[in-house]
């Protein structure tokens, strides 16, 4: 979602310097009229030219994958941790953290933005540690955005699921997000001046994960996915009580 964001408020007139771990990429932002700086953020350290790219800049928007899956998952909360002296320093008064709805635990039923997360994963846990870490910084005023599962154009679960079998969890609600969705409540944010905040940025359409993906197989022509008759462990319904009323915001980008 970065790149596609970056362009978008490129074209409402923001000067945009953007970030990236790969050295060929630093072509690809350059191409787009976007200030390139190869960052790369560790648990130990924060390698490259971390506060020439915060230099000028009173916004900083966090959009990083936290790394926190496969056999060796890193604390994303120590990378951020390694991260705050930079901003302290900079001028840098206002930051946006992409988070995510999985701070909340399965079992917590209907969540909204003044229900306290109860994490049940190791990702969740972090990404909760490291939402307080950022809020709770005297130095300047983050907002945080917990997305639900994006989908776009160029991607959507049912991809990942179609034909699988013995899936779980197939009366949970989806919790889903189209990409377009993500950008513009990105750009109301800022342009309400919307700090020191948290919003949910979930589509307001909650079908059965079986009944939504089935749905979506057919569409798209894919084999179906198959869920098991099991106990439903997930009732997680991520809602906003501030789209609409402290942030007007309306969604234009429907998940079916």
């Amino acid at each position: 979602m970065g790149f596609p964001l970056a362009i978008s408020l490129q074209r409402k007139g923001y000067q945009i310097q953007g970030s990236t771990t790969s050295e060929e990429k630093t072509a690809v932002l350059k191409n787009a009229d976007i200030a390139p700086f190869l960052i790369r953020l560790n648990t130990e350290k924060i390698s490259g030219e971390a506060a020439a790219f915060l230099k000028g800049s009173q916004l900083l928007i966090i959009n990083v994958p936290p790394g926190m899956r496969g056999n060796s998952p890193e604390l994303f909360s120590s990378k951020i941790e390694k991260l705050l002296p930079f901003i302290e320093k900079s001028t840098v008064k206002n930051v946006l953290f992409v988070s995510s709805t999985s701070v909340f635990g399965d079992a917590q039923g209907v969540v909204d933005e003044n229900t306290l997360p109860e994490p049940d994963t190791f990702s969740g846990k972090d990404l909760w540690k490291t939402e307080k870490l950022l809020q709770a910084n005297p130095h300047f005023k983050t907002t945080i955005i917990r997305f639900g599962g994006l989908i776009g154009e160029d991607r959507h679960p049912v991809y990942y699921l179609a034909g699988k079998s013995n899936l779980k969890n197939g009366k949970s609600p989806v919790n889903l997000i189209h990409r377009n969705d993500c950008i513009e409540l990105i750009e109301k944010i800022i342009e309400f001046n919307y700090w020191g905040k948290t919003v949910h940025g979930v589509f307001p359409y909650h079908p059965a994960k079986e009944k939504y993906y089935i749905n979506q197989a057919v569409v798209k022509n894919l084999p179906l996915p198959h869920f098991e008759n099991s106990d439903n462990l997930s009732q997680k319904k991520v809602i906003s009580c501030v789209i609409g009323k402290g942030l007007l915001f309306a969604f234009h980008n429907p998940i079916e």
